[in-house]
């Protein structure tokens, strides 16, 4: 009740700062009525003691608070390093471009959170036929590093030489369906390049449109109404074959690159500028083309709205 800042005041300005807002506060006031207590409590107060009070009362109080406080702080950190764990996980399970020569590939991904609900695979199925998958689940909580290892294994046991690749997700769609939450599926696409045959199959589940940009020729963004992958048990895919010829490229990307959600812009309104800007992925190494991909949507000075997958491939 001080004329110039009361404790009402105080502890807004308290709360406010990021240097003091974890700080346990205490109010000892004459103020004994109910409104006063719950707007206390209300502004972050984590006690009220009113006069007269026992200075051994306040230190028991003190302690007792301290205490709490201590085992919140370390409940917190607990939480952060299993969290970083699940990132290091997630992130160890990303095949890079290095330990996969033959496929010629490119990957940039970054996670929003910890839990990163983007991610992408690269699979030998044969000596010239590779398997490239970019999915996306919803949500970003941990089910989500569970979703992620389960799928990377199911496409490592059924993407082989004897299943087409509607086949192979069509298996995984099986599978993943009966161990999902109701709440949890993926967007997905899987490409396959047979470099002997030279030709390539698209099977796009809900997924944003593939980049196709041939060696020679008009740039194409290719889109499929396949079913999403784990919502459905009887699903409906299909896949796109294309014939193509070395030097072509692919680019699967997540709908975190295309989407803007402080614009409220979907990715369908940015294949466009997408498709407009394809040349100056073209003249350019695979590497360097999927930064300028990235940098085209998120320059450096923009902060991401959400993960970002881009997985460029070359025949």
């Amino acid at each position: 009740m001080l004329p110039e800042e009361n404790g009402f005041e105080t502890i807004v300005k308290l709360k406010a700062n990021t240097h003091t807002s974890s700080i346990p506060v205490i109010f000892l006031t004459a103020l004994s009525d109910v409104d006063s207590k719950v707007k206390g409590f209300e502004l972050g107060a984590v006690d009220f003691i009113t006069k007269p009070f026992h200075p051994a009362e306040i230190r028991a109080r003190t302690r007792l608070h301290i205490k709490l406080s201590i085992a919140t702080n370390a409940l917190i950190e607990s939480q952060a390093e299993k969290l970083k764990l699940i990132e290091s996980a997630q992130k160890s399970m990303l095949i890079q471009p290095e330990d996969m020569p033959d496929a010629a590939f490119e990957a940039y991904y970054a996670s929003l959170q910890e839990a990163g609900g983007d991610f992408y695979h690269v699979i030998k199925i044969t000596d010239n036929t590779y398997g490239y998958f970019v999915a996306d689940v919803a949500g970003h909580d941990i089910a989500t590093s569970f979703v992620t290892a389960a799928v990377n294994a199911l496409l490592k046991q059924n993407c082989s030489p004897i299943y087409s690749p509607v086949e192979s997700m069509r298996m995984i769609n099986q599978v993943i369906f009966d161990v999902l939450p109701d709440d949890k599926y993926l967007t997905a696409c899987y490409l396959t390049i047979n470099r002997k045959t030279c030709k390539a199959g698209i099977v796009n589940m809900g997924h944003p449109p593939v980049l196709y940009l041939p060696v020679s020729g008009d740039p194409e963004v290719i889109i499929s109404n396949s079913d999403v992958l784990g919502a459905f048990r009887d699903v409906m895919y299909t896949s796109r074959e294309i014939k193509v010829k070395s030097g072509d490229r692919f680019y699967i990307y997540s709908d975190g690159l295309v989407e803007n959600v402080e614009g409220n812009k979907l990715w369908s309104s940015n294949l466009d500028g997408l498709l407009k800007d394809s040349e100056a992925f073209r003249d350019c190494d695979l590497k360097t083309s999927v930064k300028r991909i990235k940098n085209r949507y998120y320059p450096h000075n923009r902060k991401p709205d959400d993960d970002i997958v881009i997985l460029g491939i070359e025949v």
